[in-house]
């Protein structure tokens, strides 16, 4: 075999490798908290999470980072593709849930729980659970 056939499938096997720590990791989390909000209750917030990432997104006066975040954040949603497909059960939705917490949370952080709560379009109940999920008190 020539040596970049074995880089190639070096790097597919990586890949592989890596993908599957981190379906284990999803599920391990997933059966951690099993009392918390259930990956059901955090899809019905998606529509309102979407439209407020594209507000923060659009927002020119919030720092630079955190509108790539959410910017970044906004198109990893929308697209079809994801880290674990949407097909497995528990695992294809708990992906999408993770990398909006760590996303949202990042967000967050750089720009305070009173322009989360500005751009908010849901219900209260909806923030309280956005916020909670970004780690940060509601107001």
């Amino acid at each position: 075999m020539s040596d970049w056939r074995q880089v190639v499938l070096s790097v597919v096997g990586g890949l592989v490798l890596i993908w599957l720590v981190l379906v284990l990791v999803l599920w391990l989390e997933q059966r951690k908290h099993p009392g918390r909000a259930s990956l059901v209750d955090l899809l019905r917030l998606a529509p309102d999470v979407v439209r407020l990432l594209k507000r923060l997104a659009s927002d020119s006066a919030l720092p630079i980072g955190a509108r790539i975040w959410a910017g970044v954040l906004l198109v990893y949603l929308i697209s079809p593709i994801d880290l674990v497909p949407d097909f497995i059960p528990v695992l294809g939705y708990a992906d999408d849930a993770l990398v909006v917490a760590i996303a949202l949370r990042y967000a967050a952080r750089c720009v305070g729980s009173d322009v989360i709560t500005r751009h908010w379009p849901g219900t209260p109940a909806g923030l309280v659970a956005v916020l909670r999920m970004a780690g940060l008190p509601s107001s």
